[in-house]
Parts: C-alpha cells; sequence; structure tokens
C-alpha cells in the first residue's frame, strides 16, 4: 500500500459554524471514502486574525507558516470561499498571496463555493479557477458550488449536492494519482 494521499481544505469562510466549512468537510469526505487520505482542514477563523496585518510571508506566526506548508505539499487542495460582494473573502485571497509561486505547479485543486442562490455559482468559473491558473495549479474540471438551500442549517439536505460532491470526488481522484506519480520537475513549467 502507497502512503495515504495528503488532502488539505481550505475554508475562505469568516463564520463558525460556516456552510463552506461544511461543504469542503464533505467533499473531503468523499474523497476518503475512496481512497487512503490524510486530511487536514484550514479554516480562515482560526489563522484569519494572524493573517490580517502581515505585509509578508516572514511576518506571519510560525502557525500560521505550518498551514502554508500544508497547502503547498498537498497532494490534493479542496479550497472553498463564501461568495462576498461577488468575489471570494479578502481573507482567502491573502492567505493564497502567502503561498509561493511555484509550489502549486500541476497540484489538484478541487474547486468550491457556497452562496446565497444560484446567481452566485459563476464564481467558480470567473474568480477562483483565474486565481489557481496563476499558480499553474491542475483545477479540477468539476467544482462544487451549494447554495442556502442546500442546507438545513449547516447539514447538507440536497440530494442533488451529495451527487456532484460524489461525482466530483470520483473525477478527482485519477487526476490527483497521476500528479501524485510524477516528479516535481516534471510538473515545473
Amino acid at each position: 500500500m502507497t502512503a495515504p494521499y495528503r488532502v488539505v481544505a481550505v475554508s475562505g469562510s469568516l463564520h463558525e459554524p460556516s456552510k463552506t466549512t461544511a461543504l469542503i468537510r464533505a467533499i473531503a469526505a468523499a474523497v476518503a471514502e475512496r481512497t487512503a487520505v490524510e486530511v487536514e482542514v484550514i479554516e480562515l477563523t482560526d489563522i484569519g486574525p494572524d493573517l490580517a496585518g502581515a505585509l509578508s510571508r516572514d511576518q506571519l506566526p510560525a502557525r500560521v507558516e505550518e498551514k502554508l506548508v500544508a497547502i503547498e505539499q498537498a497532494d490534493l487542495l479542496i479550497v472553498g470561499s463564501p461568495v462576498y460582494r461577488a468575489s471570494f473573502t479578502g481573507l482567502f485571497k491573502h492567505l493564497f498571496d502567502f503561498v509561493g509561486q511555484y509550489e502549486l505547479v500541476g497540484k489538484p485543486v478541487l474547486l468550491a463555493a457556497t452562496g446565497g442562490g444560484e446567481r452566485h455559482a459563476l464564481i467558480i468559473e470567473h474568480q477562483l479557477r483565474p486565481l489557481f491558473a496563476f499558480f499553474q495549479a491542475l483545477t479540477l474540471p468539476i467544482g462544487v458550488y451549494a447554495s442556502n438551500t442546500d442546507f438545513d442549517g449547516y447539514e447538507i439536505n440536497s440530494d442533488v449536492l451529495r451527487s456532484r460532491i460524489d461525482l466530483a470526488a470520483d473525477r478527482a481522484l485519477p487526476l490527483v494519482n497521476y500528479a501524485a506519480s510524477q516528479p516535481l520537475a516534471a510538473l515545473a513549467i
């Protein structure tokens, strides 16, 4: 048996409890049902206050540096943000401002978002995908969007959403397997 994949799930939500955090945890759980993984969830509600005043990576506390290293060393990133003023949250972007420019080259990234209604679903294509294209990451073709109607409180109550999560996990694994099998130099561009 090979070592478990390192899955890092990042929630850009500024609130706890959070539908976004519930969504990325559900996606991570779906991946874990299909293969051996070690999952780490990074929540901005936890590290956000330490990010807010930093202008460079060397100004961050050690615990935030550890989260950045986890992001950079993940075999699969699951990233999600609530829609906030037509985009992802500012602290979510600020966190990724500290990620090394070439540390995500070829890394599979599963994109997710939550919002008040279906019209916000394009955040995945128009905001998240371009951000990770900058890093030359491998954004997975199927993103997962959830609206308020997909939840009962902070629990997923939509069979359609559960099916989309399962489909995203199924389609992610061949790409995760491929990326994990490649030497890092082969992925650098």
